[in-house]
């Protein structure tokens, strides 16, 4: 497949697994080992697939940067060993590092407390013309905060505020953040990637088995296994209440790397693709000028 024919079908590659109203959904209704029209045969030809992925983001990026308009923001949250690491490393592995950033959020410090929780990540929002990545984000905080609700309680929030809406209100909170961001040129696309409890499970067992692998993995890691109901019902809830047309989730399959990297390419390839970018013109009087450079050039 060419950079081109990667385009034009990226819609069709990424459309099944995006959600753009959340009010039905269920995360019962997507299989983490799905592969789409794909058997586990054709993982050499998805890996090809990609490669086509990485070159036509590459060239669209380019484009992005050169116009110095619109701005992409890529959210990616999941479950430990989901593969959002190695998933950022190959989809964007084409990408001029100019124009694109990365952001890790891990446990806010404590100057990050004395702010509202969505500061730490608003600022690291993209310029326009680049491609922004949060590895984890603002959607922690209904995430780990509501599985372990105590956190609340370091956030230093007045009591009052702490009620049994507070999630209700983050997930408004979140929605109208994003369309704000849309209206001011940031496209936003959020990733999912839905891993099961059995294929976590042998991710782990391998950091364990594979010494190179072994800084990757802590107890903290079993300890948050144990919650995976509550975090599954946190996920439905979360992608049910902040999925929307300007702003959607995709719920990325993610028991085969290989799927994952390639359903990741295709959206983001159909979001930068959407945008009609194309490279500055000059106009007659530029041009005129640039003439009047080559011949001093040519002078010389």
């Amino acid at each position: 497949m060419s950079a081109e024919e990667f385009v034009k079908r990226a819609r069709s590659l990424s459309r099944a697994y995006r959600v753009t109203a959340g009010k039905k959904f269920r995360l019962a209704d997507y299989d983490p080992a799905d592969t789409g029209t794909l058997g586990s045969g054709d993982k050499p030809q998805a890996k090809k697939a990609l490669r086509a992925g990485v070159k036509a983001m590459a060239q669209l990026q380019e484009m992005l940067y050169a116009q110095d308009r619109w701005s992409v923001l890529l959210v990616f949250q999941a479950m430990d060993a989901a593969g959002k690491d190695s998933a950022i490393k190959h989809v964007m592995s084409g990408v001029n590092p100019q124009g694109c950033q990365v952001f890790s959020f891990k446990a806010p410090s404590k100057e990050e407390l004395d702010h509202d929780y969505l500061w730490r990540c608003l600022k690291r929002l993209p310029e326009r013309g680049r491609i922004g990545i949060f590895n984890r984000s603002y959607y922690e905080e209904v995430l780990v905060v509501r599985v372990h609700p105590a956190i609340l309680d370091g956030q230093e929030l007045p009591p009052v505020l702490v009620t049994d809406r507070i999630w209700t209100e983050r997930f408004e909170d979140i929605r109208n953040v994003e369309r704000y961001l849309t209206r001011n040129g940031v496209v936003i696309r959020k990733f999912f990637l839905h891993v099961s409890k059995e294929e976590q499970q042998g991710r782990f067992l391998d950091r364990i088995d594979r010494p190179e692998k072994n800084w990757k993995f802590s107890a903290a890691d079993i300890a948050e296994r144990a919650h995976w109901d509550d975090y599954m019902r946190a996920y439905e809830e979360m992608i049910r209440h902040t999925a929307t047309k300007e702003a959607p989730w995709y719920v990325v399959p993610a028991d085969k790397k290989w799927f994952t990297r390639m359903v990741v390419a295709s959206a983001i390839v159909d979001a930068l693709g959407s945008l009609d970018l194309h490279f500055p013109t000059v106009d007659k009087a530029g041009r005129k000028e640039l003439a009047k450079l080559r011949k001093e050039l040519e002078a010389e």
